[in-house]
């Protein structure tokens, strides 16, 4: 099988690391001091589940020089989906399917306003990891899981053979959900609390469920996205608040989200993606998700700044 991986952040270069790690033939797409790296270094992942490194890696920075693939896992951030999509299309023939594993719920659609619709499943992965450096990634928290799908559930020979490939990967598990935008949500439902909670607190997932006042906002907005969720026809099941919950309690205590390490950072984050998006989507159906607003309009401005919208210091000085 022919893979490419578009996106060379802590999951492109995990799961796609692991690809190449068994032999398969993984091509990844990337840019800048990334593309450097691994033309040259390799690339190298610290993992709690094994360090590896794959010495020789087959990179570009341009789809067309790669031809039609098997499969894509688009692992760029959520706000890059569109232009991914644009640029990913060299790569995509009839029987390419297209594995999108960004946080939020939407990037199936996105990528299918671009592309045809039949080459794009649901998906999601599972792991903590971060660039620790160009082509240097470290996995430090969470048990790498990949799920992935047609969006209308229906079988497919080709999906079950990439989720057989994955499972042949140390430190992976995969699976096909019965129902991916279930499966989905119900990660939407883990991450997008966590992330807007996380980043207006800067406390690890470990404080925000020990103290009181935290775990209470973290419950609320789970609650209001298992609410919106059904609104919106997601099939979640009853017990899916109480899952989350426990979920997030098996996550190493000093665990933060990308979202939140980002906006620390100063960088431009999926904020629109996660609390955004409950806000967006809500407002279509007449529910009100006062908790994930304020996580929204409270980060909105640290957004702003790092996409170069809006300027204050970081840190205002005494008088």
């Amino acid at each position: 099988m022919r893979i490419a991986v578009y996106g060379i952040g802590g999951v492109g270069a995990y799961f796609g690391g692991r690809l190449a790690q068994i032999g398969q033939d993984v091509v990844f797409i990337a840019r800048n001091e990334t593309l450097a790296a691994l033309r040259t270094q390799g690339l190298k992942v610290g993992s709690i589940a094994g360090d590896f490194s794959i010495e020789k890696v087959e990179v570009t920075n341009n789809p067309a020089e790669v031809g039609v693939v098997d499969y894509v896992l688009c692992c760029v951030k959520s706000w890059q989906v569109p232009a991914a999509a644009r640029a990913m299309k060299p790569m995509i023939g009839p029987d390419t399917l297209v594995v999108p594993l960004q946080n939020g719920v939407e990037a199936p659609h996105l990528l299918a306003e671009e592309i045809n619709p039949a080459n794009v499943l649901g998906g999601l992965c599972a792991i903590v990891a971060f660039q620790a450096g160009p082509g240097h990634i470290k996995h430090s928290g969470g048990n790498p899981l990949i799920r992935f799908g047609h969006l209308d559930n229906h079988p497919d020979p080709r999906v079950n053979a990439l989720s057989e490939i994955f499972n042949h990967c140390s430190g992976v598990k995969s699976s096909i959900p019965d129902d991916v935008l279930v499966a989905m949500w119900q990660k939407f439902m883990l991450i997008t609390p966590w992330s807007g909670l996380g980043a207006v607190s800067r406390a690890p997932i470990g404080v925000l469920l020990e103290q009181p006042e935290t775990r209470e906002l973290l419950t609320q907005a789970t609650e209001e996205i298992y609410q919106l969720g059904l609104a919106r026809g997601i099939d979640l099941p009853q017990d899916s608040v109480t899952k989350t919950l426990k979920t997030l309690e098996g996550i190493p205590p000093n665990s933060t989200t990308s979202m939140q390490r980002d906006l620390v950072r100063g960088r431009p984050s999926e904020l629109d993606a996660q609390n955004g998006a409950v806000v967006r989507l809500a407002q279509e159906v007449e529910l009100d998700t006062p908790v994930n607003r304020f996580f929204l309009y409270s980060l909105r401005s640290l957004e702003l700044r790092a996409r170069g919208a809006l300027t204050f210091n970081r840190r205002s000085s005494p008088r």
